[in-house]
């Protein structure tokens, strides 16, 4: 039963979209089981981009099969047009290989207007929020008012439902928010074109293909969306987004048992980024965090907001490593940090007059954390083309080394740039 989790271990943003796509040539099935069109992925195979929000990365294997699992609000606007974008470049081809689990939640679009009506309401107390529904869709989950992707195959009780879930929202949209309210018929009007759009890839039942598919060995990868300092429960809090973004989530959101994962790879950034507010120790405001802005290309694939830059965190790291019961990493951008003198790991943070090297609990001590830094020195050589760790200067190679020592886990793959070949294998993936 080979299952493998591929997920963030820092505030999102690592580079997920390009590790799964690489790993997905290796995998029969990726299953997406959180989040929703708040994630994005940006792939580049052969100097082609290609930006995912919902489907899985495995898409650009033909012979990987695709599940979105119960898990995931799924935006059926977002989708529709990802399908047709996808088809348009010649992938998924044949509709087998995508899956959407009928226990889905849907992610209408009063969900997106109610979530940009309470972000411009909060003026100077704003969350940072993508301002795409992902709040109010999971809400409706929680409170049992969800419609669900089946739901929109039954027109008999669909309006029911939307009446009942529209009659709060409507109310805080109009003397809330004074919004125009939601007109159900225009709205039943929109689904249904969604739905015929959608139809071929309904899966009444995608916990039980998943527990199928395990059964009879197929390797598996579940990928998360967003990143561990983003988790609902022990992210930092509320600057967090409305899932559970840790490894454990992998099992809930796709409906499978945690005995059936075989390995944990975090993906980490060899720096650190944050987009939005919230605490960020590492953060850094000079010439340093602007070059990993641009050489990074640190704007979001989802909203283009530019990402907060700083050196990367071995105390947060330790911290992702323990809640998500990370076994590998994945070593991402190394090549940014090409071309600075020195590079900067924090190792431990001073906090009320006290060394720690346990991440806070709380968002409020970890906003008064001051990082200590263990430096190093940089390299200046392009990377770009490395194929093996020896072909790394021995600068870079030292410092894949340290991360690994100081962490005291395996980085079984170092990138060294975008594209899917510029990728370094230490060990294999299954």
């Amino acid at each position: 039963m080979p299952g493998l989790i591929v997920i963030g271990s820092q505030w999102g943003d690592e580079g997920k979209g390009k590790v799964v796509d690489v790993f997905s040539s290796q995998s029969d099935y990726v299953v997406r089981y959180q989040g929703g069109a708040n994630a994005g992925h940006t792939l580049i195979v052969d100097g082609k981009k290609t930006v995912l929000h919902l489907v899985p990365s495995g898409v650009l294997h033909p012979n990987t099969k695709c599940i979105i699992s119960t898990g995931v609000v799924l935006d059926i606007e977002t989708i529709v047009e990802e399908i047709k974008a996808l088809k348009v470049n010649g992938l998924l081809q044949d509709s087998k290989q995508l899956l959407i689990s009928d226990t889905a939640t849907v992610l209408l679009r009063y969900h997106r207007e109610l979530d940009q009506a309470r972000e411009k309401k909060a003026e100077h107390e704003k969350i940072g929020t993508t301002g795409k529904g992902i709040g109010p869709a999971y809400e409706d989950r929680a409170s049992r008012k969800a419609i669900l992707f089946g739901d929109l195959f039954d027109p008999s009780t669909l309006r029911e439902k939307l009446v009942k879930s529209l009659d709060e929202k409507n109310y805080l949209l109009e003397h809330m928010y004074g919004k125009k309210p939601v007109d159900v018929d225009e709205l039943i009007k929109e689904i249904a074109v969604y739905t015929e759009e959608l139809k071929p890839y309904r899966c009444k039942n995608t916990s039980y293909k998943i527990h199928q598919a395990l059964k009879a060995d197929k390797k598996i990868l579940f990928e998360g969306a967003q990143g561990t300092l983003l988790d609902l429960l022990h992210g930092t809090y509320p600057y967090v987004t409305s899932s559970s973004t840790i490894a454990g989530s992998a099992c809930i959101g796709s409906g499978i048992g945690p005995n059936q994962i075989q390995k944990v790879v975090g993906i980490t950034k060899a720096y650190t980024t944050r987009v939005g507010s919230g605490p960020f120790p590492t953060e850094l405001d000079d010439e340093v965090g602007n070059h990993m802005g641009t050489v990074g290309k640190e704007f979001g694939a989802t909203t283009g907001r530019k990402r907060r830059c700083g050196w990367l965190d071995l105390v947060a790291l330790k911290y992702a490593i323990r809640i998500n019961g990370i076994t590998n990493l994945a070593l991402m951008k190394i090549d940014v940090l090409s071309g600075l003198e020195n590079i900067k790991l924090c190792t431990s943070y001073e906090l009320n007059g006290e060394i720690t090297t346990v991440y806070p609990s709380t968002p409020g001590d970890l906003a008064k954390a001051k990082p200590i830094y263990k430096e190093v020195k940089g390299w200046s050589e392009d990377i770009s083309e490395a194929k093996a760790l020896q072909d790394l200067p021995a600068e870079a190679r030292s410092l894949v080394s340290l991360i690994g020592s100081e962490l005291g886990t395996p980085i079984d793959v170092v990138s060294v740039g975008p594209g899917r070949k510029q990728t370094i294998w230490v060990k294999p993936l299954f």
